[in-house]
């Protein structure tokens, strides 16, 4: 039986406190949570199994419905913006300009404030300034994230400016690793201008798009930060998403069970969303 060294044996202190932990704080409440799932916990006290009634009930819950519909909704449209402002701002950014490092600098500073703290910003934006300046031109004054019908619009604006940083960065990444002698052959053909992006940027910069939909469409979906800073939820539930009505209804609204259950779904939900995502573009990447 083959010996275990010194280097090995380091490496195994090393990784063994880092397994303890990662099962403590991840693998062992996602298991307590899909337990939790299968009974009519509140969050205390004692509780009974129910079997599959809460999974029932979630595509029966019409609130449940209107937070996923909200959700998707948020998540489709600020990834949208979020790569194709990243990937404008990342071909500005790799050009031939001045000062390219310190605005590269400069464009990454939302990515290292916390959500939370850019979230409460913004609302003292949207509550305060942008109303008297609304008032200033002639309009009513009211704040946007007290309208059901414009509030969601407060946090996609939140999220996609906090986000364009991360994957301005990952793309300007990709570009450095394109040929010169690409544009050459090109520009030779006469690639010039959107053509030239579209048949030779594009297709090699591809995998780091993939990366960055991935990542957005993930994160977008587990919206929460900015909801809890912007408007917990409201007006009258209409910025509600699924991790937060998750969060607000399994803590503090006595249905613990009932909303690992959701989680349970979502969980899933994200993984087909992303393995999804993957297969697609990753085919996308091996017929280009």
């Amino acid at each position: 039986m083959k010996k275990i060294n010194d280097r090995q044996r380091t490496f195994l202190m090393i990784t063994i406190p880092i397994l303890i932990l990662f099962f403590c704080f991840n693998t062992l409440p996602l298991i307590k949570g899909v337990i939790y799932s299968f009974t009519n916990f509140k969050g205390y006290g004692s509780y009974d199994w129910v079997g599959i009634r809460n999974y029932i009930d979630l595509f029966q819950d019409s609130r449940v419905g209107k937070s996923y519909l909200f959700t998707f909704k948020l998540a489709v449209l600020a990834t949208i913006i979020v790569n194709v402002l990243s990937l404008i701002l990342a071909l500005g950014l790799n050009s031939k300009i001045k000062f390219k490092s310190t605005l590269r600098g400069l464009y990454f500073i939302p990515n290292i404030l916390g959500a939370l703290v850019v979230g409460y910003i913004f609302n003292y934006f949207f509550t305060y300034i942008l109303p008297e300046f609304n008032k200033m031109i002639g309009g009513n004054g009211d704040s946007i994230l007290a309208s059901t019908k414009w509030a969601w619009v407060a946090i996609v604006l939140v999220c996609a400016w906090q986000s364009i940083a991360m994957n301005t960065i990952i793309y300007i990444s990709g570009l450095q690793t394109v040929p010169e002698d690409v544009y050459e052959a090109g520009s030779i053909d006469g690639a010039t201008g959107f053509a030239k992006f579209k048949n030779l940027t594009f297709p090699l910069i591809l995998p780091f798009f993939t990366i960055n939909m991935v990542l957005c469409m993930k994160n977008f979906l587990m919206v929460f930060d900015q909801i809890m800073a912007l408007t917990k939820g409201g007006p009258a539930q209409s910025t509600e998403s699924i991790s937060y009505l998750i969060y607000n209804n399994g803590m503090s609204g006595g249905q613990f069970g009932f909303q690992s259950a959701n989680a349970v779904i979502f969980f899933i939900v994200i993984v087909v969303i992303s393995i999804f995502q993957m297969n697609f573009l990753g085919n996308k990447e091996e017929q280009l």
